[in-house]
């Protein structure tokens, strides 16, 4: 960030702003601190020392900072229509809270669904909403769009200036090397009003704020901007590898934002790896990448035949075990930096073992409606992760709630990190008042709700939190799960009301030959990359009860239909990103589900009160479960998906 030409107090009112206004809403994305509105401090990310002292000042100052924002968001906002007809002309902060409602995102949707169609910003922003973002989680089948502002670009760069002196305090010697960051776009569409719509990390990489990025030593990256930018994902891996294997030497530290995409790397360095070392051996990349930015830029990464380094790569590549093969191929790499939190902790294990003993870094908590909170012990164990949210990003409420099994007792979701057995479990909200960020309490669950800047007020992000300590006055929280989620492997959320939804439509299909479905459940398989959903079906001939002869035609067709039936999120994860495989069914033998009750009373479940999980996370239940398996079906066709 420059210095703004104006003076900004930064000592004793670290989060005061300039108060001249830009003169047009494009001014304000070239990236002038002073511009920017709310509370966000200015300070060179190449000043570690000051980017510390930003943070100590923001937790130190966590109910004046989280008082200004709300002050702010409802001064600006009053007079739009959402909230005129609430607040009246008044600015008050609790009657802010007595009016306004709490809200899902089907309360929100018509507003903008309006502004996608044409109507003004005015609807829920004062300030011009310039896209929208897509969510992963979604709405009647499509994902859900969450509005943003030109201002909405400055705050993510501020939030991602702030990991830098984090990660510096716990690792040495950041800035003598490079990052190896694999980051990909998304597909995009555009609204019948003009309006980009598209997920929330490909409009900050082809924001100005990334591409016209100022120079910061400790964020140097093998890959170029332009195989970041690429639309073909495929191109884009292949140069993006290609530039970090060439680069191997200035490598500090790998990674992508979620474990599956890092996975999916290395499973495509697995399957082309020759290829690449071909590449690097004549200096010369391959006929088949067309794009003309990645030609040039890995062209000149190239710059001449490199025997030596191709055979090297080639001797690991070639070994019979990939254990450890990121430390063997990058050696001087500090530590892996993922998304190792919520559904993506089923690849920690996998990491793991590719990783040669570095740590697995998740720096961050974001997701389309806010940019949340961070990691303040970066090198904490992936089931130890805890964040520290950053009170001048948006105003934050929380819903108490309590978790519960099928018995009664209070339990942790884990997702399948720790030694628990998580089957089936689901959050109960109580229906109480929503609690402030300074009003936590330790060891509580919270859902998490959001008023931002950009037009959301009082917003439930369906997260479910737990609080474990303090930084400072900060509350640190561990994410536990997201609320009704039952299935995942990538970006994809699938409930269980989708996934009921997509089992009914399928078997209707092998109803209408005499077959009845008992019973189901499901789990997501990352055994392998990509990581695909498994469904386990009991089924039964009418009349009696043996297990039908199957016809494998018809089988692969009700995979097909679950996957059809399926949200837009997972359809353009299989088809589009090939970031989910074929979804398979496993016809289990009867009596399989009664196997699987006796074993959840056996760990405390009550007889009385027990229903099937739908989603199994257990290690133990997912063998009983394989142990009687009599037939495996796939989808043979990848679902349909465009952008919409």
């Amino acid at each position: 960030m420059r210095a703004c030409p104006i003076s900004c107090t930064a000592v004793k009112q670290p989060f005061s702003t300039c108060s001249r206004k830009p003169k047009d809403v494009n001014q304000m994305t070239r990236g002038n601190p002073c511009q920017l509105p709310g509370m966000l401090p200015n300070y060179d990310p190449n000043d570690n020392e000051a980017g510390m002292k930003i943070l100590e000042d923001l937790t130190e100052n966590v109910e004046q900072i989280q008082q200004r924002v709300l002050e702010e968001i409802i001064t600006r906002n009053a007079r739009t229509d959402y909230l005129k007809g609430f607040l009246d002309g008044q600015f008050d902060k609790q009657v802010f809270k007595k009016t306004v409602p709490v809200v899902n995102y089907e309360d929100i949707k018509p507003y903008i669904e309006r502004i996608a169609n044409g109507d003004s910003s005015n609807i829920i922003s004062a300030e011009p909403i310039i896209e929208l973002l897509t969510s992963s989680g979604t709405s009647g089948g499509q994902p859900k769009m969450m509005p943003s502002t030109a201002e909405d670009l400055h705050r993510k760069t501020f939030f991602y200036n702030l990991l830098v002196p984090v990660m510096n305090k716990y690792v040495d010697g950041l800035d003598e090397g490079k990052a190896m960051y694999l980051l990909f776009v998304k597909p995009e569409t555009k609204t019948p009003s003009g309006l980009m719509a598209r997920p929330v990390l490909t409009s900050y990489y082809k924001s100005n704020n990334f591409q016209n990025r100022p120079f910061n030593r400790f964020n140097v990256y093998t890959s170029p901007d332009e195989t970041i930018l690429c639309s073909d994902s495929k191109q884009s891996m292949y140069c993006q590898l290609l530039c970090g294997l060439v680069q191997r030497q200035e490598v500090l530290r790998v990674g992508a934002v979620f474990a599956s995409a890092f996975l999916r790397a290395i499973k495509f360095l697995e399957d082309n790896w020759k290829e690449l070392c071909s590449n690097i051996r004549t200096g010369h990349v391959s006929d088949w990448i067309t794009d003309p930015g990645c030609r040039k830029v890995v062209s000149l990464v190239l710059n001449k035949p490199k025997p030596e380094l191709a055979d090297l790569i080639e001797h690991e590549c070639s070994s019979k075990s990939w254990e450890g093969i990121i430390k063997k191929l990058w050696p001087r790499t500090k530590y892996i930096e993922v998304i190792v939190t919520g559904s993506m902790a089923q690849y920690v294990s996998t990491l793991e073992y590719y990783s040669g003993g570095l740590p697995l870094v998740s720096t961050m908590y974001a997701s389309s409606e806010c940019y949340f909170g961070i990691n303040f012990k970066p090198l904490s164990k992936p089931w130890d992760v805890s964040y520290t949210l950053i009170p001048n990003m948006a105003y934050f409420e929380f819903l108490p709630v309590k978790e519960k099994n099928e018995d009664g007792a209070q339990y942790v979701q884990c997702n399948g990190v720790c030694k628990e057995n998580c089957m089936g479990k689901e959050t109960e909200k109580e229906d109480v008042e929503t609690v402030e960020l300074v009003d936590v309490k330790l060891g509580q669950y919270y859902e998490l709700v959001v008023t931002t800047f950009t037009g959301l007020y009082r917003y439930r992000v369906g997260d479910i939190l737990m609080v474990t300590g303090f930084h400072n006055k900060a509350p640190q929280f561990r994410f536990v799960h997201r609320r009704n989620v039952v299935l995942s492997v990538d970006t994809d959320k699938t409930s269980e009301e989708d996934l009921l939804k997509a089992v009914t439509k399928a078997k209707v299909i092998v109803e209408s030959l005499g077959i009845l479905l008992i019973e189901y459940t499901s789990y997501a398989d990352t055994s392998s990359i990509p990581g695909h959903y498994v469904l386990f079906w009991e089924l039964t001939s009418k009349g009696n009860n043996h297990l039908p002869v199957l016809d494998p035609k018809i089988m692969e067709q009700c995979c097909s239909t679950v996957e059809e039936s399926l949200d837009s999120v997972y359809r353009r994860c299989r088809r589009k990103d090939n970031s989910i495989g074929p979804l398979e069914i496993r016809v289990v033998q009867h009596g399989t589900f009664d196997a699987l009750m006796d074993f959840c009373v056996s760990q405390g479940s009550s007889v009385n009160q027990y229903k099937t999980p739908r989603c199994i996370k257990s290690g133990e239940a997912i063998n009983i479960l394989d142990s009687r398996v009599v037939a495996r079906f796939f989808s043979q066709k990848a679902p349909f998906w465009e952008p919409v």
